[in-house]
C-alpha cells in the first residue's frame, strides 16, 4: 500500500507560481511512476503531467507545456509539480497518483493506470 499526501496548493493570482509536493510511503516509491491529475468543477479528471520511475521521462498535457515542470526526489520519496505562469483555467483540485502497471521508461496516461491516489489539494487562480 502506498500513501500519498499532497501539499502546496492555495490561492494565487493570474501569472503567479505554486509548487505542489506529494510525499509517498513506503520506500517502494522508486518502483512507481507518478502522475499529477486535476479536476475542475463539472469537468472530468485529466492528466496534467507524469514521470517514470527514474525521472528520465516525462509527459505534459498541451495546456501546461512550458509552464509546469514535474520532478521526483527518490531520497525524499517526493514528487513535485512546479507551476509557473498560472492561468484562471488552471483552477482545480490537483491529485497525485502512483502506479506500476508499466515498467521501465513508461508511465500511465489514464486514471485507471494508477493504483494509489492522494486526497487532493485545491489550486485557485484569481484575476
Amino acid at each position: 500500500q502506498v500513501q500519498l499526501v499532497e501539499s502546496g496548493g492555495g490561492l494565487v493570482q493570474d501569472g503567479g507560481s505554486l509548487r505542489l509536493s506529494c510525499a509517498a510511503s513506503p520506500r517502494t516509491f522508486s518502483n512507481y511512476y507518478m502522475g499529477w491529475f486535476r479536476q475542475a468543477p463539472g469537468k472530468e479528471r485529466e492528466l496534467v503531467s507524469a514521470i517514470n520511475w527514474s525521472g528520465g521521462r516525462t509527459y505534459y498535457a498541451d495546456s501546461v507545456k512550458g509552464r509546469f515542470t514535474i520532478s521526483r526526489d527518490s531520497a525524499k520519496n517526493t514528487v513535485y509539480l512546479q507551476m509557473n505562469s498560472l492561468k484562471l483555467e488552471d483552477t482545480a483540485v490537483y491529485y497525485c497518483a502512483a502506479g506500476r502497471k508499466y515498467s521501465g521508461s513508461f508511465y500511465g496516461t489514464l486514471a485507471y493506470e494508477y493504483d494509489f491516489w492522494g486526497q487532493g489539494t485545491q489550486v485557485t487562480v484569481s484575476s
